[in-house]
């Protein structure tokens, strides 16, 4: 995260988001890898075929937060109503990997790992909404 945090700071252009938006990087990176990891692991699961919505989210989840990271990364004049819709859909998919998840944690430590990461993508990208709207 430092180095994400250095970089942020070396830019000519200001965040539109106020705060957080170091966290939300982080938190969106870090929720995308995971959930590749544990669709990979619910895979490799012998049960594989009652994993098969958690696995559909795990890839959801991962495309959505790679690319929420991405955008926030972007501090030259965003289009605030894409930015806004695009954390929106990374709270809400985070919300439901991770619910997913959660139904199959008791079983599977992959499961709970990734449910932790994505309750904290969806509380950052919805503490970067609540400071994108606050900037507007």
């Amino acid at each position: 995260m430092e180095s994400i945090e250095r970089m942020i700071s070396t830019s000519p252009s200001k965040p539109l988001l106020k705060t957080g938006v170091v966290d939300c990087i982080a938190a969106c990176a870090e929720c995308a890898v995971i959930c590749i990891s544990c669709a990979d692991a619910c895979l490799a699961e012998a049960q594989v075929a009652e994993l098969r919505r958690c696995i559909r989210l795990n890839q959801d989840c991962a495309d959505i937060c790679s690319i929420t990271a991405r955008l926030v990364s972007r501090l030259l004049q965003p289009e605030v109503g894409v930015l806004r819709a695009q954390l929106e859909a990374c709270a809400l998919i985070c919300a439901s990997c991770g619910a997913e998840c959660r139904k199959h944690a008791q079983h599977h430590e992959h499961c709970t790992v990734c449910a932790d990461a994505c309750r904290r993508c969806d509380e950052q990208c919805r503490k970067a909404l609540s400071s994108l709207q606050a900037a507007a």
